[in-house]
Parts: structure tokens; sequence; C-alpha cells
């Protein structure tokens, strides 16, 4: 197995290392105009996204980490120990884990990596990144804001950005934790490879989640909250719906605000050819099984390029129904009630945030348990995870573990139980004699369990120690039963002996 030095390494204080953070924030602020720049050419985001889906969410958590981490990773005392456990008292502390490889993602890549290397530099880990292959320029310029802003190359590293380098830098090193964002398929097998080595893993991986439309939502409210996440970053978001499930009775309110925005849709440009090809091909499938467009055509790709495609009545047998793409296409499918929208929503297994529309939030709180999604999101869609204290959480095939927010930070860290026992209240305990074990007896079980003072006197009808337990097995009728009771003939104190029990008068 490779060898790990990451503990020998000493870690500046947690204040040195949110200096660090604070340097970056304002380095990123004044390159601003460069990294627009480089991510509009790199990915042909618009200098709009760039700014709100990239930018923003990484500078509000830079600032959320300079003002919250330090609290967040101070020990907590552990109270309300047992009234047995007089002179113990008990802390919680967090540890940096060691050694943390990040494998980056591209769809969002200064955000969702430049929030996964601070959590992990913040929490005293020592770091090393792997970029993506599509997003090599924008996770270069990150990279070299980090080190800037004054973060070593001992403690920050890199290694190539091509698609082998992930799994060369997992079987070459040794790592303490590691921290994938991407496809499922890829995500079980960088688990297959740390659950070899034992160690811990956060996947952040994808979801084919839905929005569920209920009867008493507000329809264009709706239409422009799931307008925005399937036109967002070109439809290639996680967290973006694949279907629309729509209560029948305001289903042609929703058809009729939808079909005004996707009629002003324009081209957006995907990371590979192959899945705006493979958007265009689901898409075409679903109008022939007796969908139809919202904007009423249905062009092919060009080049990567392709317009956001909405299809009404999609048969929910439909293959872009089960979501397997990852570009600007929605099915939208009409439901009689919320039983059937779960039964189409859990023909996939990939459920990552699920998007519920209602006026009344509190009437749908109850179907939450149901949706399976680590995130649920009231009238809106991806904007809410923007906020810096809030975290994606995988479930199942969409991954595990926690990322950005609180519990992202405290996920770079280990739990440390430490407690501390006074002098006084740890002395050696004497061999307890009956009256004394019958009295710690009578308040055990008043305390834990209500006995009532006649149950509590009664003696225990089994062996008492291994001492009686070797004495019964020295007699030589193997069907009598043992207790304790005082030796009056030698006037010692009241020491134990085997004796036939005798129910108390």
């Amino acid at each position: 197995m490779p060898s790990n030095t990451s503990h020998s390494i000493k870690m500046p204080s947690i204040g040195e290392r949110l200096v660090w953070i604070g340097r970056l924030r304002k380095i990123l602020v004044d390159r601003e105009e460069t990294l627009n720049r480089v991510l509009r050419e790199e990915l042909a985001k618009s200098q709009q996204e760039a700014l709100t889906a990239d930018l923003m969410p990484l500078l509000a958590a830079c600032r959320w980490h300079e003002r919250r981490a330090k609290r967040l990773l101070l020990p907590k005392r552990v109270r309300h120990q047992a009234w047995w456990q007089l002179g113990q008292k008990h802390w919680l502390y967090r540890v940096p884990l060691g050694h943390v490889a990040i494998i980056a993602t591209w769809n969002y890549p200064l955000q969702l990596l430049g929030i996964q290397i601070i959590q992990a530099l913040v929490a005293g880990n020592r770091v090393t990144v792997k970029p993506s292959e599509n997003a090599r320029a924008s996770q270069s310029a990150l990279l070299q804001a980090f080190w800037q802003a004054g973060v070593p190359r001992s403690i920050l590293r890199s290694v190539s950005a091509t698609r082998e380098a992930g799994k060369e830098m997992l079987s070459q090193q040794a790592f303490d934790h590691v921290v994938f964002t991407g496809s499922t398929e890829v995500g079980q097998q960088v688990a297959s490879i740390t659950a070899n080595m034992m160690t811990t893993s956060t996947l952040e991986l994808s979801g084919r989640d839905s929005a569920i439309v209920l009867d008493d939502a507000d329809p264009e409210l709706a239409a422009q909250a799931i307008w925005e996440a399937i036109e967002l970053n070109g439809g290639q978001t996680c967290m973006a719906p694949r279907r629309a499930l729509v209560s029948r009775n305001i289903y042609n309110a929703l058809l009729q605000a939808l079909s005004r925005l996707a009629a002003s849709a324009q081209p957006r440009r995907l990371v590979t050819e192959g899945q705006a090809e493979f958007v265009h091909h689901l898409a075409s499938q679903a109008i022939e099984q007796g969908g139809f467009s919202l904007s009423g055509i249905l062009e092919p790709p060009e080049d990567g390029w392709i317009r956001p495609i909405i299809v009404g009545n999609c048969p929910p047998d439909a293959a872009l129904v089960a979501g397997e793409h990852f570009g600007p296409a929605l099915a939208v499918i009409p439901v009689d009630s919320v039983e059937q929208a779960l039964q189409i929503h859990h023909q996939c297994d990939q459920h990552l945030a699920t998007s519920v529309f209602t006026r009344h939030p509190r009437r749908a709180r109850a179907i939450m348990p149901l949706l399976g999604s680590g995130t649920i999101t009231f009238n809106d869609v991806v904007r809410p995870a923007a906020h810096p204290a809030t975290s994606i959480l995988g479930n199942g095939a969409s991954g595990w573990g926690a990322s950005q927010g609180s519990m992202g930070l405290l996920e770079m860290t280990r739990p440390m139980q430490v407690s501390t026992t006074a002098a006084w209240a740890r002395p050696s305990l004497p061999t307890m004699t009956r009256k004394s074990f019958n009295r710690l007896r009578s308040i055990v079980l008043w305390t834990y369990g209500g006995k009532s003072r006649r149950s509590l006197y009664r003696p225990p009808t089994a062996a008492w120690s291994l001492e009686d337990a070797t004495q019964k097995s020295d007699q030589s009728n193997s069907d009598y039963r043992s207790a304790r009771t005082p030796d009056k003939g030698n006037g010692q104190p009241d020491q134990f002996k085997t004796t036939e029990l005798r129910q108390p008068k």
C-alpha cells in the first residue's frame, strides 16, 4: 500500500488558514474579469452565469467560512452524563483527516472545486487536486489564486488533468479521504478503490430528479423556476429536474407558461457533441411515442450546440423520463394524484434534489421522506443550493456524504471523543457486600425503571460472579440454584457464600 506522510506535516493554525481564505476572496474579486473570460472561452458560459453560478457562491462560501468555521470546529462539551458518572467530563473534538484527494468536475469548475478545497484546508488537511480534463484552464486559474493567497504548495498540490490521472493518483498515493464529483458510473469505480484501501470518501454524484407540481401551485412561478433550471449551464446541472410531474388540474396552465419560455430559447453548447446528440435522440424518441415539443420545433444539434427542449404529454415509459441525459431537456407528464407522481418519480433511483411546487408547503411536507432525496426545495429548483451554510447530500445512487455547508466542513474532519475523570471520582472499588449491592441495585431499578419497593429487594435468581459459577460447577448436584448470604459463623463482613436459594419473607 502507498505510504502516507501527511500526518508528519505541521499545519498552520486555523487563524492562519482563515487568513488564506480572506486573501483568496480578494484575489477572486480582483480577477473577476479574467475568470469570467476563461469560463466563457472554455465552457461557453455567459458572463451572467459565470458571475452568478460560479463566482458568487464561491465568494459567499469564503466569507461564511471566515466568519463561522472557527466556531464550528471548536470542541463541544458533551453533557447530561448518567448520575453514576460524577467527576467525569466529556468533549467531542473535530480533528483533521490528514491528506484529502479531490477529483474535480467541470460543470461548475470554480464554485464546486473552490468550496471543496476551502473546506479541506480550513479543516486542517493537506490537499491534492485532480482537475477536470474539461476545465483545465478554469481550475488552473483557481489553483493559482489559492497559491497566491499564501497556501504552500506542500499543503495544496495538483496532478495532471487527464482522465487517467485520477485512477493513477488513487493507486499510487495513500489518502485519508477522497472527494469525487461526477457520474455514478465513475463514482462506483472510486468507491471500489477506496473500499479496498479502507479509505473514507465523499461521493457527489448526479441526480435524475423530478419537479412535482401540486394542484394548488402557482403555474407561472413553477414554469419560471423549472425553465431556469433547464436552461442554466445548458442543463448540465446535477440538481436540475429531468421530468416535471404536474397535477392535471393545472397541467394546461403550466404548459402554456412553459411554451412561452421555450419559444424564446437560445441554443446552448454542451461540453461534448455526443451528449448533445444523445439529448436530441431522447427528445425525438419521446415525440415519436406521443409527446410534442412545446416550442413547436425540434432542431438537430450542431457542433455541440442544442436548443433547450421541453416535451409535453411525454409518455411515462419514454427514455427521456428516465433522465439519463445531461443537457437541456425536460419531460412533462400529467398526473392524477400524488401517489402516481411518486410512482413515476421512483422509476429512477438517482435522487439528489427534488422540487415541490405548492402554495402550502406544510401540506406537502408529509411526502418529503418518500422522495428519497438529500435536498428538497419548495417553489424553487437550483438557486437555494447556493446558500453557503447548506450542504449537498447524496443518497443511494446519487452518492454519499456531505459536500459544502456546515456538514461539508465537518466531513473534512473526524470526530474524536475525549473524557477526563477527577482523581477523587476514580478510587479503586472494593468488592461489594451484599448489602451495598442491594442498595445500588435498588437505586438503579428505581431511577431507570420505576420498580416498586417490594420488587427492588427481591434477590436475583442467577449466579453473581465467576467465583459463584466456579463454586456451582464444583457441586455434585447440578440442579441447585445459587444465591449469597452473609457468613455469620466467622464474624467477617458480609461476604457471599453459596447456599440454597430462599425466598424473602
